[in-house]
């Protein structure tokens, strides 16, 4: 793999998955520089998206925790400061790129949990993730 940026949260990701971290965990620890947090806050945050939402197999963790840098980047904090659309506008971006991707957002359907059909790996997804995510930061600044 060649070294660029991008390819360097990947690796950081990956590194947090072999040491344990469910994919949700794995992606947002990945980018706590860029969010200015300290890795254990997000590893607290994200803990609960793994496994498709606490295990339940919905919405894939590495998604998630996507989803969840682009909140931390983009909300004012605030009714106030009117960041709803562009935060969702963001988040959106992340979650039709990976379904274009994937086909699914389903953690089990990815897994194939019921059909024994792989259809991405976790390490994969996890990497589609942080590459959708990087890119976007990047985009947008």
């Amino acid at each position: 793999m060649e070294t660029t940026p991008t390819t360097q949260y990947v690796k950081r990701a990956y590194a947090l998955r072999e040491k344990g971290y469910n994919c949700a965990q794995a992606v947002a620890c990945s980018f706590a520089d860029v969010v200015g947090m300290d890795e254990q806050e997000l590893f607290v945050i994200s803990e609960a998206f793994g496994g498709g939402m606490g295990g339940h197999k919905a919405t894939c963790g590495a998604v998630s925790g996507a989803v969840l840098i682009i909140s931390l980047l983009t909300s004012g904090g605030s009714v106030e400061a009117a960041t709803k659309q562009t935060t969702y506008a963001h988040a959106g971006e992340i979650v039709d790129g990976f379904l274009a991707q994937n086909g699914t957002l389903v953690c089990s359907e990815l897994r194939g949990d019921d059909t024994g059909i792989v259809l991405r790996t976790c390490d994969l997804c996890v990497e589609d993730s942080v590459v959708l995510l990087h890119k976007l930061l990047h985009r947008i600044g």
